[in-house]
């Protein structure tokens, strides 16, 4: 006898989510564009066959996600507004916090951008970015005697030298959250961990081997230092299979 498939629970979705989909995919289409305006309130109640207060709310959502700035009783309707780096962040925090990512996949994917702008900055590093490096060298190695936040505030300080070295700001935003999110994970493991010390003194001499190798021009070396640094650090706190996974980025 065939087994019957085993079905998930269907989740209910609120009308107002529809009018925000509908709202950004118009946007991602080009259909609608930064300056442009949606229809006053009055007409998106009309439009969309649904109370004034779902209009509202979904404005609301939209309003939350940068998407859009509304002004209410503004006859000219919500403004669509640009692109920004904080409407991004926000996104992107949703997006790396809920249960679907696993904090292997976040450590992966930490792996491979922090590689990739590290082998990018050791080609267009100027003399002063290598000492602005080499400055958040030296903030680590006082803050291992303070505590694990010191420490990682120098850390972040580190990573966004490289990041602005590689002059993109998506790898910038990507690393910060994604690095944000691991952290707020698993802090208090490693802060409280019986060698939190030699963690730190662990990671600050890969960081200062990933500064040489970027001094020397060799990004192929600093970025896999680097991803060796990011699995040593964090791989203990992820199940045994997944680990496999992370050392195979090691090598990329």
């Amino acid at each position: 006898m065939t087994k019957s498939p085993r079905f998930e629970p269907v989740q209910p979705v609120r009308a107002y989510q529809r009018i925000v989909e509908q709202v950004e995919d118009a946007l991602a289409r080009g259909d609608l564009a930064p300056g442009q305006r949606l229809p006053s309130e009055r007409e998106l109640v009309a439009q969309f066959e649904v109370s004034r207060s779902t209009v509202r709310e979904a404005l609301r959502v939209l309003e939350s996600n940068g998407v859009v700035r509304s002004r209410p009783g503004d006859p000219n309707g919500p403004e669509i507004l640009p692109f920004s780096q904080s409407a991004l962040r926000k996104q992107m925090v949703r997006l790396a916090r809920v249960d679907e990512l696993t904090l292997s996949e976040l450590i992966g994917f930490r792996m491979i951008m922090d590689g990739a702008a590290i082998q990018v900055a050791s080609r267009l590093r100027t003399p002063e970015q290598l000492a602005d490096m080499e400055e958040t060298l030296v903030a680590m190695r006082a803050a291992i005697d303070v505590d694990f936040e010191a420490f990682s505030e120098a850390d972040l300080a580190f990573h966004d030298v490289i990041a602005q070295i590689s002059r993109n700001s998506l790898i910038q935003t990507c690393n910060e959250v994604v690095r944000g999110v691991v952290l707020t994970l698993i802090s208090d493991k490693v802060a409280h961990a019986q060698n939190s010390r030699a963690l730190m003194l662990e990671s600050l001499q890969h960081h200062a081997e990933v500064v040489d190798a970027i001094r020397a021009g060799n990004g192929h070396a600093a970025a896999r230092i680097a991803r060796q640094n990011m699995y040593d650090y964090y791989s203990g706190y992820v199940p045994e299979p997944e680990r496999e996974t992370l050392r195979a980025l090691i090598d990329d």
